[in-house]
């Protein structure tokens, strides 16, 4: 009787949740592609501008003070050790400092806007939407009502994690803009190191390098994404030519299931493989 067969209800349940799933990626995308400057309207920047002055006066009163340590550090006697091509050093390295402490915020920006096209022409290669599989489809819409009853467990099981997955994607993402707007007023106080010597200077290195990897993060995302949606799109595994048909689909939904968890894992640990892969 068709009252057992629950093949159209599992249908419903994985077409409904896949769409969930490829509207999460697609507004993930969306906001990957997205400057932190015109995230939310534009209302978190303004208030990183509005702060962003303070740490401005901050790290220009700092260049003197690390320029004065730099230079006690480097002259034993001023008299006799100081020479014109280490005084011209020391005035460029200054220049540069004050330089960077004062445009930090328009360097990020381009920064921004650059990893934003990167993005978005990722984005723009029409990535694989997550679906089921017709010839899967069709075993399912067939099954019994044992194997149906089995089979809608797993949705139910597939469902669940699909929608946790989902939703911890979106906020990695967020956090993601949540750092970068918290470190970039930093900037200002982390380059005028470089006014100082080396040992000092290295502040604004590991800012930088920070820096980058947080921004960069939104290419490996995408990257991440892409890739396992291709992965789950490329049908059964080659070891299940031996199964009956339900266990195959089974098996092909416990392979989604492992793939969607897969991905949300890489877009968590996506600073960390930038880092490592640009040795930042």
């Amino acid at each position: 009787m068709d009252i057992f067969k629950l093949g159209n209800k599992i249908l419903a349940l994985l077409e409904m949740v896949f769409g969930f799933w490829n509207n999460q990626v697609s507004l993930v995308f969306a906001m990957l592609g997205q400057s932190p400057v015109n995230f939310k309207g534009g209302g978190p920047w303004q208030v990183v501008e509005r702060i962003e002055p303070i740490f401005v006066g901050v790290g220009s009163s700092l260049v003197v003070l690390f320029f004065v340590l730099g230079f006690c550090s480097e002259s034993v006697d001023v008299r006799e050790e100081i020479r014109f091509e280490a005084i011209l050093r020391m005035l460029i390295r200054l220049g540069i400092a004050e330089w960077l402490v004062a445009n930090n915020v328009t360097i990020m920006k381009a920064f921004f806007s650059t990893i934003g096209n990167l993005v978005n022409a990722l984005s723009a290669g029409q990535y694989t939407t997550l679906a089921i599989d017709s010839a899967q489809a069709d075993i399912i819409r067939g099954l019994g009502f044992g194997e149906s009853l089995i089979m809608l467990l797993l949705a139910a099981l597939l469902s669940v994690i699909v929608i946790i997955c989902g939703f911890f994607m979106i906020y990695t993402v967020y956090f993601r803009f949540l750092k970068l707007m918290v470190i970039v007023p930093m900037g200002a106080i982390a380059f005028s190191t470089l006014a100082g010597n080396r040992n000092v200077a290295h502040t604004a290195s590991s800012y930088a390098k920070h820096f980058l990897s947080v921004v960069f993060e939104a290419v490996t995302m995408a990257l991440a994404i892409i890739l396992c949606n291709a992965f789950i799109s490329a049908g059964l595994p080659a070891f299940t030519g031996s199964y009956a048909d339900w266990a195959k689909t089974l098996i092909y939904l416990c392979e989604m299931t492992f793939t969607i968890a897969l991905t949300v894992g890489s877009v968590k640990g996506a600073q960390t493989l930038t880092s490592k892969a640009l040795g930042l």
